[in-house]
């Protein structure tokens, strides 16, 4: 039972949260903000969880929908296929996702408490997309499209540099734009192999809508804008040199265009593609952070 609540938790996309932590943690000290391991800790806990809630609530309703039974699944898409095999869990599940929601505002109360209330908002907006995302979200396509990037872009790294710092700044909101292209596009690639099981339980998203190609062209944008963003807060804010590493990223990111322009609706040839997409996702935060802080 254990083990398929974790499963349910997809621990291996939870990087996603540690790297955009610490791209927040670092703009907080960068601007002067001073370390605290125990506020690091309990910060790092609170995106994990929310993280885990948003990935466990998705499994639960995907299981439920009959989703998860017409999926082909990838190591990157389709759930992890852990109440499938395990339908007994499906209850455990979902009292755990409850347990977390009340854990993340009890530690959203602590926070308010030890920095101010203007985080409440962040905090209420969170909550709203993990509750509404797989039953909601999903079913409009432009909401579907910027909701991953809202959540682990502006949302993630402002709450995290306001949670050090009692305050908002510029920078963290311009760089919080990276993760907001990059994420939106990490769920918008992954919804291409599971486009025709989506369809079957009422799901609509931008691919739907306006076909793949079209959100490939999407896609290829929010990349250019994503480092271009990097490039403007750079010159803007005299950033730190090593910061530059952060651009492995977008040369990563040229032979994956490339391989989504030349996909041919081969999903062993677009498994590549979806690899490279988490890697970016991953390291590029990372790799801020780590310029900002060395």
């Amino acid at each position: 039972m254990i083990k398929t609540l974790l499963l349910t938790s997809r621990p291996p996309f939870l990087l996603l949260s540690l790297s955009i932590v610490l791209l927040g943690t670092a703009i907080a000290i960068y601007q002067g903000a001073q370390w605290s391991t125990g506020l690091f800790v309990l910060i790092t806990l609170g995106a994990v969880l929310s993280h885990a809630a948003v990935n466990m609530l998705n499994e639960y309703q995907d299981f439920q929908s009959g989703l998860d039974a017409i999926t082909d699944k990838t190591p990157f898409s389709g759930g992890s296929g852990a109440l499938p095999n395990n339908p007994k869990a499906a209850p455990y599940v979902l009292n755990a996702v409850k347990i977390i929601l009340v854990l993340l505002v009890l530690l959203g109360g602590y926070f308010v408490i030890l920095k101010g209330w203007e985080i409440l908002p962040l905090g209420f907006l969170g909550v709203l997309l993990i509750l509404t995302y797989t039953s909601k979200i999903t079913r409009l396509p432009w909401v579907c499209l910027i909701a991953p990037g809202v959540a682990f872009g502006p949302l993630m790294v402002l709450g995290v540099y306001f949670v050090w710092t009692g305050q908002f700044s510029w920078l963290a909101l311009l760089l919080s734009l990276v993760p907001f292209f990059l994420v939106n596009n990490l769920l918008l690639l992954n919804q291409v192999p599971d486009l025709k099981a989506d369809q079957q339980v009422g799901r609509f998203n931008f691919l739907m809508q306006y076909g793949v190609k079209s959100g490939f062209q999407l896609f290829a944008l929010f990349i250019v804008l994503a480092y271009l963003t990097l490039l403007f807060a750079m010159l803007v804010f005299n950033l730190p040199n090593l910061v530059w590493l952060a651009f492995i990223g977008g040369l990563l990111a040229i032979p994956m265009l490339k391989m989504l322009f030349e996909w041919n609706e081969n999903r062993d040839k677009l498994r590549p593609a979806l690899a490279m997409n988490v890697i970016i996702n991953i390291l590029t935060p990372a790799l801020i952070a780590l310029g900002l802080i060395w």
